[in-house]
């Protein structure tokens, strides 16, 4: 009976998060935000980080019951986190001052048939410099583009070169490249001959004057699936994996990649860098950000709690090697 139990508690937790379709979209809110800070766990666990060291770590937490599933983050230069859930609502708040945030449905291009399921994102890519936003969402198989407020939509694409990836299982991981190029992971998209479906855009993919992508493909650890991306400049990109088990629960492991020549065909392979797994502090971990502060380079990670109680929503800070962040070109 505990493994029948077990085996359906897994089955409930690798469902879409909770969606109301007759939900109005949520308009913009205040929001009370309680991050609690958690023990640092062992020093034992925290040799599993490698070369990261943890610098804090917090349960995020607020009465409005639409806050968390948090599937893909940016820390803006001002420190202010935000967090887009895969409910298609976005998030603003900070870890200091008062405990006050902001959450709102992000803005909805309409598409046939088109319902909440529809709006489940799950990946995130920001230009620095113009505050440009970029969102990738499962089901639709869509890359939207939104204003740097968020409050408004500037042009949707589904791309035919993700049009087979799963409806469950699409572009978990988006990131932009210094030069504006742009490459999407499919979470179970997988490419001929091993791997999951890399595309690479030469420019922005919902302008239409970019060029078709081309395919490359990604090699995760063995039983690992991506659920983020995050270019730290040069030939540097991060890729968060995580594995879900009856006995396991969930896990996760962050590899580094060091980019070849970006191109048709192109093989990624990470080095895994740092694992999370019980007895440490573990969770469904799906959003990376980088942040920049005085002492250094600071790499942040957020999990999807899919808006269940056995679940939480963690966020952990790392600082990261300072020579592993740069301006340097990617391959």
């Amino acid at each position: 009976m505990q493994r029948i139990a077990a085996i359906l508690v897994l089955f409930v937790l690798l469902m879409p998060a909770p969606l109301i379709d007759t939900e109005p979209p949520l308009r913009r809110t205040a929001i009370q935000l309680h991050a609690e800070p958690l023990p640092p766990p062992s020093p034992e666990v925290q040799r599993a980080y490698g070369p990261l060291r943890l610098e804090g770590l917090w349960r995020l937490s607020s009465p409005v019951r639409a806050f968390g599933g948090i599937s893909a983050l940016f820390v803006g230069e001002d420190g202010q986190f935000t967090g887009l859930n895969d409910s298609g609502q976005w998030a603003r708040f900070r870890l200091d001052g008062p405990p006050k945030g902001t959450m709102a449905a992000l803005p909805r291009m309409a598409l046939a048939g088109e319902h909440r399921r529809q709006n489940d994102n799950e990946s995130m890519a920001r230009d620095p410099v113009t505050g440009t936003v970029w969102a990738g969402f499962e089901v639709t198989n869509r890359i939207c583009r939104y204003s740097p407020d968020l409050a408004r939509v500037t042009g949707c694409v589904q791309p035919e070169a993700m049009r087979d990836w799963p409806e469950q299982g699409g572009a978990e991981s988006l990131a932009r490249l210094g030069d504006g190029r742009f490459l999407a992971i499919g979470e179970l998209a997988y490419a001929p001959g091993g791997g999951h479906d890399v595309v690479l855009w030469a420019g922005d993919p919902v302008d239409p004057r970019t060029p078709p992508p081309v395919h490359m493909r990604y090699i995760a650890p063995t039983g690992y699936r991506p659920t983020d991306a995050l270019w730290l400049g040069g030939d540097r990109l991060l890729v968060l994996t995580r594995r879900m088990t009856v006995f396991d629960w969930f896990t996760a492991k962050l590899t580094l990649v060091r980019l070849p020549k970006l191109e048709a065909g192109a093989v990624l392979k990470g080095e895994v860098i740092a694992s999370f797994e019980r007895p440490g502090p573990a969770d469904n971990l799906e959003a990376l950000a980088l942040g920049h502060e005085k002492a250094g380079p600071v790499l942040w990670i957020a999990s999807d709690d899919n808006h269940l109680v056995l679940q939480r929503s963690l966020l952990f800070k790392f600082a990261l090697p300072r020579d592993w962040v740069s301006d340097a070109r990617a391959p």
